[in-house]
This record gives structure tokens, sequence and C-alpha cells, in this order.
């Protein structure tokens, strides 16, 4: 009876692939808008990502993530150098400035100031160049996603940049993850950062920590908050909180949870429309098997055999859309390291599995209260 039931599916081409076009069409809408969205949150974390080797992160009590943040005084990197369970204590500068290119066109960017004996800070790996590069005098690190939006059509090595009057120049490029808003990132040496960065009293915007062996991030944590006062946060605490600070101040997952609602109402309405005017169709050949003595238990699973095949291509058609989304558009700069975290499938799964269920009961309804009779009418 599963044969007889795929066949008076497939018999109908025209609703058969409105049907697999409804479920593909869904299952695109909600995995590609749920895989931009996770990856964008996660970009709320990219200025701790981008630093693999600090354990934990030292702040002003008042700040917030790695782009909310209030300097502290250079005092606050002996304070923590002094707590028990401290491996290594690092000075970590970021700020915001404005760039002059040789162009005379001006450029926003970010300026990370790196310890100058060790260069903890520097994202881990480098697309040109090496971290060998910043003892050169006024060096800088440019990232790869600022490359192709202040360099799109030359190499960015060798190049003169103009910041708070003082000369920079790009030797290196790294290899980092991008921040929310896709700004130029500029690496460089604490000690050149303060002069590239128009001064305040206050500059030092981070503590970077290792832990000793034998103790944890949660310990040590615990103890610099309760001997410095400061704000100190484990690596995955601090990258939790730039995911939640856009999470609590952005309209984006708003916007997002409704274009997902979107693509189940609209899967809803296409498969449901399509389904009922199938089961409509052919209300004749449901009665007649009823009348030879098939019963309602074998019909439920005629239907769910047809609500399966359709469920299971249009969601593999839908998977492959968004898989094939996210390579095309890999090598462009605002897609870089996004990938599909195998949680989404499954919710697409679970979504696709609700419309099926809920369009293929409304639908199977009619055929349960078909009488076998109507067929000889």
């Amino acid at each position: 009876m599963i044969w007889i039931a795929i066949r008076m599916l497939t018999g109908d081409p025209q609703k058969f692939f409105g049907l697999v076009f409804g479920i593909a069409f869904s299952t695109l809408l909600i995995t590609q808008q749920l895989t931009i969205f996770v990856n964008l949150l996660e970009r709320g974390a990219s200025g701790v990502y981008n630093v693999s080797s600090a354990d934990v992160w030292v702040m002003d009590p008042v700040s917030r993530t790695t782009d909310v943040a209030y300097a502290m005084p250079s005092t606050a990197l002996d304070k923590v150098r002094g707590v028990p369970g401290v491996e290594w204590a690092v000075p970590h500068i970021r700020a915001n400035a404005s760039v002059r290119t040789k162009d005379g066109d001006l450029e926003g960017v970010a300026v990370i100031g790196v310890d100058d004996a060790t260069l903890i800070g520097l994202p881990k790996n480098m697309v040109e160049g090496s971290v060998d590069v910043l003892s050169q005098p006024d060096s800088v690190i440019i990232d790869d996603v600022g490359t192709t939006r202040m360099f799109p059509d030359a190499s960015p090595i060798g190049e003169r940049l103009e910041l708070n009057d003082q000369r920079a120049v790009i030797r290196g490029i790294a290899d980092a993850i991008p921040s929310f808003t896709s700004t130029v990132v500029l690496y460089t040496k604490y000690s050149n950062a303060l002069n590239f960065v128009p001064g305040t009293r206050n500059r030092l915007s981070f503590v970077l920590v290792g832990k000793a062996d034998g103790l944890t991030s949660q310990e040590l944590v615990d103890r610099i908050e309760a001997e410095t006062g400061l704000r100190a946060r484990t690596r995955e605490q601090f990258a939790r909180d730039g995911v939640d600070f856009i999470i609590e101040n952005t309209g984006i997952p708003l916007n997002f949870g409704i274009t997902v609602a979107l693509g189940f109402i609209v899967g809803v309405a296409i498969v449901g429309l399509t389904f009922s005017l199938f089961i409509r169709d052919n209300i004749k050949q449901f009665g007649a098997l009823k009348a030879i003595g098939v019963t309602n238990g074998t019909i439920r699973r005629m239907v769910a055999a047809q609500a399966g095949l359709v469920g299971l291509i249009g969601y593999g058609l839908g998977v492959l859309g968004t898989v094939g989304f996210i390579y095309a558009f890999s090598a462009n700069p605002t897609f870089k390291g996004f990938y599909i975290p195998w949680q989404i499938p499954l919710i697409s799964l679970v979504a696709v599995t609700l419309i099926l269920a809920l369009t293929g009961w409304l639908a199977l309804r009619n055929v349960l209260k078909t009488e076998p009779a109507s067929v000889f009418r």
C-alpha cells in the first residue's frame, strides 16, 4: 500500500513538485537565516577569539565587551601581577581612531596594542609576513578583512598611514576573525599604540592573564576580583558577554526571528494548500481503497509515507541550498568564517516535521470522513 501511495503522489507531477518546492523553500529560509544569525552573534566575541593564549581577561568593573570598555590606570597591571596564581599578565589596549591614507581618505579603524615583549594579543595566524615585523619602527599589522576594504586592488604591504599625526607603516596581514561591524583592525606594539591613539589619562583597556598550573580559570577569576576590585572574566565568559551584548542591544534577534517565522508560515501555507488539493483530487481513490477493506490506520500510513517522501526530498534540497549559499559567498569578507552549526539542520528538520504533521493532519481529515459507498454514487 505504501508503494501505491507513492505512485499516487508522483502521478501528479505539478502537485508533487509544488510540495517539494514548499518544503525546500521553507528549509532554505529557516536554515540560511539561522546560520547567518548565529554567525553574526559570534562576531561579537571575535575580539576574544582572536586572542587564543589568554585564560582570563581583567578590566574595569563597568567594561562589558572588547568594544565597550573603560580604560584603567597603568597600576592595574601591577595589581594583577601580584595575585597568587597569575603565571603572566600583559597589557592590552583597544581603541578607535581615524586613519588617513596616502590618497587623503579617512577610514575608521580599531587600534590594538599588544605586549611589546611577548606580542600576546595578536591573532594566531598570519596571511602575509610574520609577527616579527612589529620590531621595526612604526610598524602595524592589518587584518585581512581590513585589507579588502582599504586596499581592494593592491597589496597593503609597505603602505604608509597617518594616525594621530604619527606615521604608521603596514608590514603584515593577520588572519583574524572579523568584528561585528567589520571594522578595519590595526595591530601594533603597546608602546606604539599609545602614540597612535589620542591620549587620555588612563590608557589600559585590559590585562590579559595566563593561569598557573593546578588552578582553574574560574578560581583565578575569583582571586583577581577579590584582591584587586577589578572585573575578571574567563575566556569563555567574556566571549559570551560579547554575544549577549548584541542580543540585548540590537534588533537582530527580533528581525531574524520574524524571518524564520515567516519561513515556517510560508511552508505551512504552500504545503498545506497543495496537500489539500492533492487529497481532494484523489478522494475517490482513497474511498475506493476503503471500499475494498483498507483501514483508516493504513490510510494514515499511506499519507505519512507521502509526506515523508516530500519532506525528505524538500529538506535535503533546502539544506544543500544553504550549503551552496555559504560556499558561494565564502570569498566575501563579510561572510568570512561562516559555517553551519550542526544544531541548525536539526532545528530545520523539526520545523519541516511540524509543517508536514500539521498539513498532513488537516488534509487527512477529509479522507477519514469519506464513506466508501460515496465512490459508487
